[in-house]
C-alpha cells in the first residue's frame, strides 16, 4: 500500500490496540488526512487538509424513523484555509485534471439539491414531501409523511406469529442455534455463554437446546481482584458522559472532567486502598500488550475488583518509555482479537490489567498529555526519515 487518504472519522479512537495501528500507520509511503483538530489520526499524518466543522459547511440532516428532514444551514464561514471535504477534494481533482469527472460541474450547494431531488422522484407520491429543495432549503425543516409515530419492534410478529414469521429456521425468536452449534468453534457454542479468558475447558460444541432448568448455576468467582493474577483487576471500558466517542476531547466540557490532565479511572476505596493510592493520583495501568496513565477517582459506584476507563481520550503516545499512552485512553490496554472464530466482534469493552501509583522507583513523574497543543511540522515529508515522521516521533505532519 503506497496511499492512504483518510477523510471522515477517526481511527485512532476505534482501533482496539492502538500501538499496532501506529506500527499499521506507519507503513504507507503517505498518509493524507482530512481534519479540522489535532486528533491523533491528524498527528500521524504526512499531510494533512485542514477541514471545516460543521458550523462552517451546508448539509442535510436526517436519518430512519425521523420525523423530519432538517436543513444544516452553515452559520460561519471557513476558518482559515479550511474547506469542506467536497471541496477539498474537488481542487485535488482539478490538480489532477479530472476535476469535471469528479464534480460533474455542480458546486457543493447543487449536490445537496441533485441528492434531495432525486431522494424525492425515487418516493411513493404518497409519501414523497411537495417540497421542492429550493422551499426545503428556506423553510429549514419538513415534516415527513407516513413515519410511524409509535413504532413496536416485530409488532407484526407480536400480533401474529404464524402469519407474520421471523427470519430464522424456526420463524420464531431463538436462544440456541443449530446451525452455529455445528460448527464446532470451542469459542462459539450455540448459545449465548459466558466463556472465561484462558479457559482450559471448552464449551460443548453440541449443548442440550432444553438445558435442565434445576441445575446447580455456575459458581460465582467472587468480587474483589484476583489474588495472584499478574492482573488482577477487571479494566471496562464504558461510553464517556463528558463527550461523543472521541469527539471535541479538547473541548472544555470533556477537558473539564480530566484528572491531573487524564481521563478519570474509577475505583472502589477498597480497591484503591491495596496499591495505595487516592483521589487525583495518577496511576499507571497495564495489561499484557501496553499501557496508559489515568487520574484517579475512588468512588462506591464501581464493582469490587472493576476500574472503569471510559473510551475516547486522544491517544498521546508521546513518552514511550512511562506509558503507551500519557492520556488515558484504554484502547492501550485492550487486545485486538475478535470475540469468535465467528463473529469478529468488538472484545475492548473487558481486560485483565494492573494498576500502580505513577511514582514508583522505574517510573519518573507523570509528563504533560500534549493532546490540547499543535504537534511541530515539517516543510517537506521527504527530507525526514520516515521511521521518525511517523512512527517514531509522535506529532510530525505537514499542512
Amino acid at each position: 500500500m503506497r496511499l492512504v487518504h483518510w477523510a471522515g472519522g477517526n481511527p485512532f479512537h476505534h482501533h482496539q490496540d492502538l500501538a499496532r495501528l501506529r506500527r499499521a500507520f506507519g507503513r504507507p509511503d503517505t498518509v493524507v488526512v482530512h481534519e479540522p483538530y489535532w486528533t491523533a489520526t491528524a498527528r500521524h499524518a504526512d499531510v494533512v487538509l485542514p477541514a471545516t466543522t460543521t458550523l462552517e459547511r451546508n448539509d442535510i440532516g436526517g436519518a430512519n424513523q425521523d420525523a423530519a428532514l432538517i436543513a444544516m444551514h452553515r452559520v460561519a464561514g471557513p476558518v482559515g484555509e479550511a474547506r469542506d471535504d467536497y471541496r477539498a477534494l474537488s481542487d485535488l481533482a482539478d490538480g489532477l485534471g479530472i476535476g469535471h469527472d469528479f464534480s460533474r460541474g455542480r458546486t457543493g450547494r447543487e449536490w445537496l439539491e441533485h441528492l434531495y431531488e432525486g431522494w424525492r422522484a425515487g418516493l411513493d407520491p404518497a409519501y414523497a414531501p411537495e417540497e421542492d429543495f429550493g422551499t426545503f432549503w428556506r423553510a429549514g425543516r419538513i415534516h415527513l409523511r407516513g413515519l410511524r409515530e409509535h413504532h413496536t419492534l416485530y409488532a407484526g410478529f407480536r400480533a401474529d406469529p404464524e402469519a407474520r414469521p421471523l427470519a430464522t429456521p424456526s420463524g420464531r425468536i431463538e436462544l440456541f442455534s443449530a446451525t452455529i452449534a455445528s460448527y464446532g468453534y470451542d469459542d462459539c457454542p450455540g448459545h449465548p455463554a459466558w466463556l472465561p479468558p484462558g479457559s482450559d475447558s471448552a464449551p460443548d460444541p453440541d449443548p442440550d437446546p432444553h438445558p435442565d432448568a434445576d441445575a446447580d448455576p455456575a459458581p460465582d468467582p467472587g468480587p474483589g481482584p484476583e489474588a495472584g493474577s499478574p492482573y488482577p483487576f477487571w479494566l471496562v471500558a464504558t461510553n464517556p458522559a463528558t463527550r461523543l466517542h472521541s469527539q471535541l476531547d479538547h473541548g472544555e466540557p470533556s477537558a473539564s472532567s480530566k484528572v491531573a490532565g487524564r481521563e478519570p479511572a474509577r475505583l472502589r476505596p477498597g480497591d484503591a486502598a491495596a496499591p495505595g493510592v487516592r483521589d487525583g493520583d495518577v496511576v499507571r495501568i497495564r495489561s499484557a500488550v501496553g499501557s496508559c496513565l489515568a487520574g484517579v477517582v475512588v468512588s462506591d459506584a464501581v464493582r469490587p475488583g472493576v476500574v472503569q476507563l471510559a473510551t475516547g481520550a486522544w491517544w498521546d503516545p508521546s513518552a514511550p518509555d512511562v506509558a503507551t499512552c500519557v492520556h488515558g485512553n484504554p484502547n492501550a490496554v485492550t487486545q485486538d482479537i475478535g470475540t469468535s472464530r465467528l463473529a469478529q466482534g468488538c472484545t475492548g469493552q473487558l481486560t485483565r490489567v494492573a494498576l500502580e501509583r505513577h511514582d514508583g522507583p522505574c517510573l519518573r513523574s507523570a509528563p504533560t498529555s500534549s493532546v490540547s497543543s499543535a504537534p511541530g511540522t515539517v516543510p517537506d515529508h521527504r527530507e525526514t526519515n520516515r521511521s521518525s515522521a511517523r512512527g517514531g516521533v509522535y506529532g510530525h505532519g505537514r499542512i
